[in-house]
């Protein structure tokens, strides 16, 4: 199985493979790989037919940005690729402006991605993180100057809430200016947050989605089983939390060798891991092949990241475009993942007749 099944990324004419290599491993980080096995990575996608790489400013410290630099260089096909990267988490310390959605901060690290991927421009640049303090009117301008000096040809937000995204496209469509084609967030079996807002909101503006995390951490290949379930309860009950929490205090969602362990290890979560462990064994599949296959072909998913640190198992990713998967089993995943409606969706699961006076109305 190769690649070359290209999508369009969103209504754009941006051209993307069905997964995007994800760069979070090139590098000496906590998950890295070293330069040997990042550009073995590298080229095996490559090989594959593969044309979408994604990485970002704070990868490893910079190390995986200045890795595939080195990579597209030496390869000489820097303009056959699509090269993707973000800012927004803080760089470093000392100071509030090497971090967020502010001009300052944009710029400075747009020109230090290009320095270290050794190109002159990107060709996706994506808003890491929503800083909750920047005006979406500073942030539009600052990446409307950034395409039209060419340094970005297209731009798009991650872990961005759906009426700040939407806002920002609509002002570009108001004002005639260049408009988001792309979102990036969580998006598996296991977390189906975003078809609430956020798939609706792209697909009305034409922002195709690239998901990440589609394996849950690693969950849905089936490697962890129910005693990480006592692991995070315990953890949870600890007097002192903070060797759990990180630096970061995020509530305990740093447990173990699994970074989201303290909110994937549920009872709930392991009823969706033996849906796909069943399906897999029905078809002669792993797991991962089974959920991967499910997000890459959901509606409005241009493309999914997909991240290793073997080639053997960057390679087994890729084979899961060859996975079939029937009505009935579609139907079996969506029964085992489905979640307890909130409020206000749960409306929006009445009849549509309830609404038309008793009439069938369809969407054109």
């Amino acid at each position: 199985m190769n690649l070359t099944s290209y999508r369009t990324l969103g209504k754009s004419g941006l051209i993307v493979s069905p997964f995007a290599l994800g760069t979070m491993t090139f590098g000496a980080g906590r998950w890295g790989a070293n330069e040997t096995t990042s550009r073995a990575l590298f080229d095996a996608y490559m090989d594959a037919g593969g044309n979408f790489i994604d990485t970002a400013d704070i990868y490893s410290g910079g190390e995986s940005e200045t890795m595939l630099g080195r990579f597209l260089s030496h390869s000489g096909r820097r303009d056959s690729l699509v090269v993707a990267t973000k800012s927004g988490f803080s760089r470093g310390q000392g100071t509030p402006l090497w971090g967020g959605n502010g001009a300052k901060n944009i710029r400075l690290a747009i020109e230090s991605s290009l320095k270290r991927l050794q190109t002159d421009y990107i060709d996706l640049y994506w808003m890491h993180v929503w800083d909750r303090t920047t005006p979406a009117e500073e942030v539009l301008q600052t990446l409307t100057e950034a395409v039209r000096s060419g340094k970005i040809l297209h731009y798009g937000f991650s872990n961005t809430p759906a009426w700040y995204v939407a806002k920002i496209a609509t002002l570009a469509e108001a004002h005639g200016l260049p408009k988001p084609i792309g979102l990036q967030y969580a998006y598996s079996l296991i977390d189906r947050g975003v078809e609430l807002d956020l798939l609706p909101a792209g697909q009305e503006l034409g922002l195709g989605l690239v998901p990440w995390s589609p394996l849950a951490a690693g969950m849905l290949t089936g490697k962890y089983g129910r005693d990480k379930i006592a692991d995070a309860s315990r953890a949870a009950s600890m007097p002192d939390r903070a060797a759990e929490m990180g630096e970061d205090g995020s509530n305990g969602r740093l447990n173990g060798d699994n970074p989201f362990g303290g909110m994937l290890f549920t009872e709930r979560n392991f009823g969706v891991v033996d849906a796909v462990k069943e399906i897999a064994l029905e078809i002669g599949r792993t797991p991962a092949e089974v959920a991967l296959k499910w997000v890459v072909e959901r509606p409005g998913v241009s493309s999914v990241l997909i991240g290793a640190s073997r080639v053997e198992q960057l390679e087994q990713n890729i084979a899961a475009l060859d996975v079939a998967l029937t009505a009935g089993h579609l139907t079996r995943l969506e029964q085992a993942t489905a979640r307890p409606p909130i409020n206000p969706y749960f409306i929006f699961q009445l009849p549509i007749k309830q609404l038309f006076g008793g009439q069938d109305v369809r969407r054109w």
